[in-house]
């Protein structure tokens, strides 16, 4: 749930998009009310971001002002107003777990996965007792009431979509990621080595970013999820970050797609994560 300042913003903001999108039509604000059969002040809330605009008034909308071929973005837009930035403290005030069920639904749909990451292990690769370290550190941190064990549970079991149905996962790690101790040397050594395993899973591409790559024309970027083509998840610091506008998912899609071209595969980045092994002594 997004504060109420974000909310406002982002209605203005559609709102001017919608009114350059009137005038670029010809038509003045009661002229295409009336065109719609809306009462005329209907436009003008919209506009000035008092009201946002159901599926079917954004699909009226740009019927009669020619411009259908915007529509899809537009309903995306509108959908994510609500939803699209979630702060942690509203998730999680009533512990870790909520957060961690809020994604399920989204992952039992999703048949393609892309990840990247500059942080840490990805949520489906981390062992359990990685997963405790992180979460331990979250509650702690934020002050959340105490459901650790839960919580851990819950992001075990939504680990099975690794093996179960016909799921894909392409995933990239900056080479750092193997050199942040999450939970101690003993942690990180289970952690590396399993992830060694889950590389050998016929649905699951691993690309490592070496430290020594040439990041000139792209540079570490937020960890972020793709799902299917219609989802990007990006986590930051203060809250939940949902995108569907389907010229932002794009960007995401560019972005991992020049990621995937500097990072190493097969028995390179298996060196890579042999030689951060090596070093946990």
């Amino acid at each position: 749930m997004t504060s109420s300042s974000s909310v406002q913003q982002a209605r203005e903001a559609l709102g001017q998009r919608l009114r350059e999108i009137r005038k670029d039509s010809g038509l003045t604000a009661r002229e295409l009310a009336s065109r719609a059969g809306w009462h005329e002040s209907k436009c003008s809330r919209i506009e000035n971001g008092r009201t946002t605009p159901s599926d079917d008034d954004l699909s009226v909308y740009t019927r009669h002002c020619g411009a259908e071929d915007q529509t899809a973005d537009l309903i995306a837009t509108a959908r994510n107003i609500e939803g699209a930035y979630v702060e942690w403290r509203r998730m999680e005030r009533s512990g870790l777990r909520r957060a961690q069920e809020s994604v399920i639904p989204l992952w039992e749909r999703t048949r393609h996965f892309r990840a990247y990451s500059s942080w840490l292990i990805p949520g489906p690769l981390q062992t359990r007792a990685y997963i405790a370290s992180l979460l331990a550190s979250i509650r702690d941190r934020r002050s959340l009431p105490d459901d650790l064990e839960a919580a851990i549970q819950v992001r075990v079991d939504k680990q099975h979509v690794l093996y179960e149905g016909a799921r894909r996962f392409a995933v990239i790690l900056e080479e750092s990621v193997l050199r942040h101790r999450i939970g101690g040397a003993d942690t990180m050594a289970g952690q590396l080595g399993h992830l060694l395993s889950l590389a050998t899973l016929p649905n699951v591409s691993l690309g490592v970013v070496p430290l020594s790559a040439d990041r000139s024309a792209l540079w570490p970027v937020e960890d972020f999820w793709i799902f299917d083509d219609a989802q990007v998840n990006v986590e930051l610091v203060s809250a939940f970050l949902t995108i569907t506008q389907p010229h932002e998912v794009g960007m995401y899609a560019q972005a991992f797609a020049d990621l995937a071209e500097l990072a190493v595969y097969g028995a390179p980045a298996r060196s890579l994560i042999t030689a951060a092994i090596d070093s946990l002594g």
